[in-house]
Order: C-alpha cells, then sequence, then structure tokens
C-alpha cells in the first residue's frame, strides 16, 4: 500500500528497539511469533501432563517423547538447509506449516473424546510437529533478515525473544489453569488455533523472500559447504560446540522435569504452570537487558554469561526434594528465574552473533548444519536422561545432568569468542 511505512531495508535508515514494531512487516511477523509461541508453552506442559497423568508414563517412556519430537531436527535438518537454499517462496512454506501444525495437534483431543489416545500416538504427533518445525524454523531464519536490517538483529532478537519470555510467564500459568479446568488433552486446542493465527500474520508479511543463489556442486557437496562452515570457523565452531554441549545435558534434564516435578516434588499441573509462569519472569528481565548487556560488556562476554547462568540455575531443582510444599515451590520460581534470565541472555546475544557471521549466500545451509549439531543432540540426550532415570534414578539423574551442562564452557577456551566486543562480520 502506498501509505505504509518502508521497512529498514527500503528506508535506508537504520531503525531500533520499539521502532521496529511501527514497520508493518516486522509487526506481522513478531505478532505470528508471540501468538505461536504462547500456543507451544500450552503444549510443552500439556504433552508431557497427558502422557503421565493420563497414559501412567514411565522414566524411559518420558524421554523416549521427547527424543522423538527431536529426532528430525538429527535425520532432517541438513537436507532442509540446502533444499532451503534452492527455493524462493520460503514465507509460504511456513505458513503451510502453520496449518499442518495446526491439524496435527488437533487430533490429541479428538483422540482424547473418541477413546482412542495413546502413548503411540503421542509419539507420532511429536514427530510430524517437529519434523515440520525442521522446516518451519529454518525458513524462519531468512525472514529475520529480510525484515529487519543488519544493524537491526539485536534489537530484533531482543523483540523476538521477549515474546518468548513473556509467553514462558503467561503461557505455563494459562496452559496449568486450561489443563486443570479442561484436561490437559482438550487444553491442547489452544495450541492448535495459536498456529492458525501465526499464518494469518505471516500471510500478511510482504517483504520479498530473500533471492536465491544457486551455487554449482551436487547436493553432497553443499551439505558438506554447511558442515564445513560450522566445523573451521574460529567463532562458529565453539560457539556451536558450546551450546550443544549444554543442550545434551539440558534435554536429558528437560526428559524427566516434569515426571520428577509431578510425582516426586508433588506439584499438580496448576500449581506447576504458576510457578513455572511467575518463575520466567526472569526470562522477561533477560529479554530487556541482553541487549544493553551485550553492548556494554561485548558480545561474546554476554554469551558466555547466559551459557552460564541458564544451566546453573537448574541446579537448585533437583535438590529441593524433601523440603516443605511452599519451599519447593519457592526453589521452582527462584531456579526458573534465572533460568529464564540466563536462557534470554545466551539466545539474544549468541543468536545475533550465529546469524551475523553466517554469509547470506550459504544461511540456509548453515543453518541447517548449525541444527543438525545443536538440535540434534538433544534426542540423544532426552534419551540418555530417559535410560538414566530408569537405571539410577531420577533425582540422582537430574543432579549429574544439571552440573554436566557447564562443560560446554570449555570449547570456549583459546577462542575468539571471550574478546568479541560487537557482532562480526561474515567471513570472505
Amino acid at each position: 500500500m502506498a501509505d505504509e511505512p518502508a521497512t529498514a531495508a527500503e528506508s535506508g535508515q537504520p531503525r531500533f528497539g520499539p521502532t521496529l514494531l511501527r514497520e508493518h512487516n516486522f509487526r506481522n511477523f513478531w505478532f505470528g511469533q508471540t501468538i505461536s509461541v504462547f500456543g507451544d508453552q500450552i503444549s510443552m506442559l500439556a504433552l508431557p501432563v497427558v502422557a503421565v497423568l493420563v497414559l501412567d508414563a514411565d522414566p524411559a517412556e518420558m524421554g523416549l517423547l521427547t527424543a522423538v519430537g527431536l529426532l528430525p531436527h538429527l535425520l532432517l535438518s541438513l537436507p532442509a538447509g540446502v533444499w532451503l537454499d534452492r527455493i524462493q517462496r520460503r514465507r509460504r512454506l511456513m505458513v503451510i506449516g502453520d496449518v499442518i501444525r495446526a491439524a496435527v495437534i488437533g487430533i490429541v483431543p479428538l483422540a482424547f473424546v473418541l477413546g482412542f489416545l495413546s502413548m503411540e500416538l503421542l509419539f507420532v504427533v511429536t514427530f510430524v510437529v517437529g519434523t515440520v518445525a525442521v522446516f518451519f524454523d529454518l525458513a524462519w531464519l531468512t525472514m529475520v533478515s529480510a525484515v529487519a536490517r543488519r544493524e537491526q538483529l539485536v534489537d530484533a532478537n531482543s523483540l523476538l525473544n521477549a515474546s518468548r519470555s513473556v509467553s514462558a510467564v503467561g503461557g505455563p500459568a494459562i496452559g496449568g489453569a486450561l489443563i486443570q479446568i479442561l484436561t490437559a488433552p482438550i487444553a491442547l486446542l489452544a495450541d492448535a488455533v495459536s498456529y492458525l493465527a501465526s499464518a494469518l500474520f505471516l500471510s500478511r508479511v510482504r517483504t520479498p523472500d530473500q533471492p536465491v543463489e544457486h551455487d554449482p556442486g551436487t547436493i553432497r557437496e553443499q551439505l558438506a559447504a554447511g558442515l564445513s562452515f560450522l566445523v573451521r570457523d574460529p567463532i562458529m565452531r565453539p560457539s556451536v560446540f558450546a551450546v550443544a554441549t549444554m543442550n545434551l545435558f539440558n534435554f536429558a534434564f528437560q526428559g524427566l522435569f516434569i515426571l520428577f516435578a509431578t510425582r516426586h516434588l508433588g506439584l499438580d499441573p496448576g500449581v506447576l504452570g504458576l510457578a513455572l509462569g511467575a518463575g520466567a519472569i526472569g526470562g522477561v528481565f533477560g529479554a530487556v537487558v541482553a541487549g544493553p548487556l551485550g553492548r556494554r560488556i561485548g558480545i561474546g562476554p554476554g554469551y558466555i554469561v547466559g551459557l552460564v547462568l541458564f544451566p546453573a540455575a537448574a541446579i537448585a531443582i533437583p535438590l529441593a526434594q524433601g523440603l516443605p510444599f511452599a519451599a519447593i515451590v519457592g526453589v521452582l520460581i527462584v531456579a526458573e528465574f534465572f533460568g529464564g534470565l540466563g536462557v534470554m541472555i545466551l539466545d539474544i546475544n549468541g543468536g545475533s552473533l550465529l546469524l551475523a557471521r553466517m554469509p547470506a549466500r550459504i544461511r540456509g545451509r548453515a543453518g541447517g548444519a548449525f541444527r543438525f549439531i545443536n538440535m540434534g543432540i538433544r534426542p540423544i540426550g532426552a534419551m540418555m536422561g530417559g535410560i538414566l532415570g530408569s537405571l539410577i534414578g531420577v533425582r540422582e539423574t537430574l543432579l549429574i545432568v544439571t552440573v554436566a551442562q557447564l562443560l560446554g564452557l570449555l570449547w570456549l577456551i583459546g577462542s575468539p569468542i571471550p574478546g568479541l566486543r560487537e557482532i562480526p562480520e561474515p567471513p570472505e
């Protein structure tokens, strides 16, 4: 439309912070993401609760459920990245992906009502949703660069991650209340609706997709190009492996967390949702301070602060067993607060660092390689957590894996990251 304000890319003028929300394309992109992540928070609570309280899942099944949802990232990230570097209409792909996820999530409440809900069905649903997420999230990388200028990346990531942290405050509380009132399977309808809303707002973005630059070489050579860039680049290699190490053990923790909170700490879904929502206020605070912190101490040191604070906060959770009920809730709130604070500092500074460092020409392949390593390690961690939980106990496993998350820091020794002050330029 002629009277719409120009995007930053069109005007040539940098715009920062809340000013981004005045731009039609970024605003619709942000609205769609905000609604979707609220729905995701409901599913993150509701699906494990369905498994534990409706289907009586054991530790091994809980670990497997988490792993199945993450397995597509291991299997598909590399070929998906190559494919996305070859196609033009990535935004349309994202819209279709949202519609598919809405339909698949909607199967769970339908199965519950009709009486054929099972663990096998949950495995299928989580696998399909995870598969769509691989393609959606890689296309999302190109969309961020399309709706925000390079110098706006930290601020754009701050706004996008602020949505996630606000959803972490309200989402579990809303999800817990919906589960308490409607039961967990029916509460999943809210997530299905959120995907449809996300599709609507994405369809209103008018920024053209970034142009496709076809590289010579076979698909195998292009797959190798993405991985080669990550493992050879002096900035990408340590940052990717540091986060992957942390996520290996973090998802061993995540696979058992709902089981531990409900059966071992005695929290019902409503209280658990409120505790997680209140604790995740730290995420909102983190989204506000991450950008200024990165500019004050440097984006590299800001990344390291998040890499320490996020996993360290979880150590208190397995130590809460045996405390009075009020103390358990208090410990969970404090742990989630500092965990949310840490993950926002990590994601905003680390995400901006990685996105800026990836050359635009191979961003799909490099992003696919990054997800292959970073996301592919997660189902391995979840399965490891389920196996250890069955062998040595749930609490004992959580104690081990929360401390082990800090091992990711070892990858940063001798790397340029601690000395990075500004977001790096992509290599030639």
